[in-house]
């Protein structure tokens, strides 16, 4: 079902070189950004202790950072969580002190500044828990990315299949990127929107292939941007209903979904919209300058039809 349809070509392969230095760039100052800075890892991965506090008037930040100092906590990282009545403690690791009495420790220590403080949770997980959850974070990631690249080299011609491959891995990049940026903590909710955004990409790449190859059989006649720019404004009904659905169910986990949901939502955002643009705006192009065209792909369907009839 379509709610509208665009019936003149739009010329997107007319911006490819723009396209070209935007996703370059993005791409470099995300790896530069990656290695200078670094992913600001959770305590699902680094291990250590979060607490959730409440106070009955708004928190006084400064002085909750200086009362864990007083008790040799000042690496603690603290901030509003939600309301400004809402405080979470990011507790590391010590090893001089077991998870629990460093929690009561911590405990202790605000209630003496103000006993009407109530702890809302307390979540802990251990050094080894951690380096275990990392190793699982980073084997689940590769395992989808070996998949990813066996689908698309068995659905499409190689030309297709690395374009699409590129593209893909161009949104983990770029999302990775933001949150080292910004140091947004990186969680095991913000592994599992970095898996989703895979796969959601997978998808509107092989949407929009799939397009471009049928269209290079039926215009035959016509030049490799005229079928690729086609097969894009043909499938932009599609892909701008499919998105907008998409995109204002995780703007409304990031307004209405609260701290625990947020980094989770932002990184499907950044995914979303950057999966938009690298299925056209960079697997596309790159496509085409990979040589794309109406003879390699009849080549490639030949083969394939003999490989059939020899089995």
């Amino acid at each position: 079902m379509e709610f509208f349809r665009v019936k003149k070509d739009i010329p997107f392969m007319r911006y490819r070189k723009l396209s070209a230095i935007i996703s370059i760039l993005t791409f470099v100052l995300a790896v530069f950004f990656l290695i200078s800075k670094g992913l600001n890892l959770g305590v699902d991965f680094t291990g250590g202790t979060i607490m959730e506090v409440k106070y009955s008037q708004p928190a006084k930040i400064d002085e909750i950072r200086q009362t864990l100092s007083t008790i040799n906590l000042s690496d603690s990282q603290v901030q509003n969580f939600g309301t400004a009545n809402d405080v979470l403690i990011r507790l590391p690791l010590r090893s001089d002190l077991s998870i629990a009495e460093l929690s009561e420790k911590v405990v202790e220590g605000l209630k003496k500044e103000d006993p009407q403080v109530e702890i809302m949770r307390v979540e802990s997980v251990g050094a080894q828990v951690g380096d275990e959850l990392y190793e699982n974070g980073a084997l689940a990631i590769l395992f989808v990315c070996i998949g990813i690249v066996l689908y698309l080299s068995l659905r499409f011609e190689w030309r297709f299949a690395i374009s699409a491959i590129v593209a893909n891995m161009h949104d983990v990049i770029i999302i990775l990127g933001f949150f080292a940026f910004f140091q947004w903590e990186f969680n095991l909710t913000v592994l599992a929107a970095v898996l989703a955004v895979l796969g959601y990409s997978v998808n509107e790449s092989v949407v929009v292939f799939d397009r471009v190859r049928e269209n290079f059989r039926r215009m035959r006649k016509s030049d490799v941007a005229e079928v690729i720019n086609n097969a894009i404004t043909r499938t932009m009904s599609r892909t701008i209903m499919t998105h907008l659905s998409t995109q204002t169910v995780v703007i409304s986990m990031l307004i209405f979904g609260g701290e625990i949901l947020n980094n989770f939502a932002l990184a499907l955002t950044i995914g979303i919209l950057f999966g938009i643009y690298s299925s056209i705006m960079v697997g596309c192009p790159l496509a085409m300058w990979l040589g794309t065209n109406q003879n390699n792909l009849a080549i490639s369907q030949e083969n394939k039809k003999n490989e059939r009839e020899i089995i």
